[in-house]
C-alpha cells in the first residue's frame, strides 16, 4: 500500500433529492421519489408529485395514464386534489419526480410541471414555488416565473388564497 487511503467510490443514488440544496425542495423530492418508486407501473404510473401546505403537511399524487391520452391525470393535479380535500391552508411548494422506464436505466429525475398543470396549480395556489431541474440540481422557483403570462378569465372575481374560500 502506498500510504494513501483507497479512493472513495462514487455511490449511485437514484433518489434525486440529493441534488436539492434547499431542505424543503429535498423533502418534497424525496417524498415524490418514494411514492413513485413503490407505485411505478410501466406505461401506467411514471410520475409522482408532492405538495406542501403552509401547515407543514405534504400531499402526494400519482400520474395515471389512460388508454385515451387526454384522460390521463398528471401527478401534480392528483396532489392538488388531495390538498384540496384535506387542507384549508395555502400551498407553498411542489415537486414532481419521474421514474425511469426499465429500458431507459438511469436514476429518477425531477420534472417541471406541464403547461396545463402550471395553469391549474396557479389557479389554486398563486404564490406556490416548484422544484425544477437546473444545472443538475433541484431548485425552488416561483411557479409564476414558469408561466409569466397566465390566462386570467372572468370565472372568478379573485384568485383563491386558500381552499377555505
Amino acid at each position: 500500500m502506498n500510504g494513501h487511503p483507497p479512493a472513495a467510490e462514487a455511490v449511485f443514488d437514484p433518489n434525486p433529492a440529493g441534488t436539492c440544496p434547499d431542505e424543503t425542495a429535498a423533502r418534497l423530492v424525496a417524498t415524490a421519489y418514494d411514492a413513485i418508486r413503490h407505485r411505478y407501473v410501466e406505461g401506467r404510473r411514471q410520475i409522482a408529485a408532492a405538495v406542501l401546505a403552509a401547515d407543514g403537511r405534504v400531499f402526494v399524487g400519482l400520474h395515471l395514464e389512460a388508454m385515451v391520452g387526454c384522460y390521463s391525470l398528471c401527478a401534480e393535479r392528483a396532489a392538488l386534489a388531495q390538498a384540496a380535500l384535506y387542507s384549508d391552508h395555502p400551498l407553498v411548494a411542489m415537486a414532481a419526480v419521474r421514474y425511469p422506464k426499465p429500458s431507459e436505466g438511469g436514476p429518477a429525475r425531477i420534472v417541471a410541471p406541464c403547461g396545463g398543470c402550471r395553469e391549474l396549480v396557479l389557479d389554486h395556489a398563486p404564490g406556490i414555488q416548484v422544484v425544477v431541474p437546473r444545472d443538475e440540481r433541484g431548485v425552488l422557483v416561483p411557479l409564476a416565473e414558469l408561466l409569466p403570462d397566465k390566462y386570467v378569465g372572468t370565472k372568478w372575481t379573485n384568485h383563491p388564497a386558500s381552499y377555505a374560500q
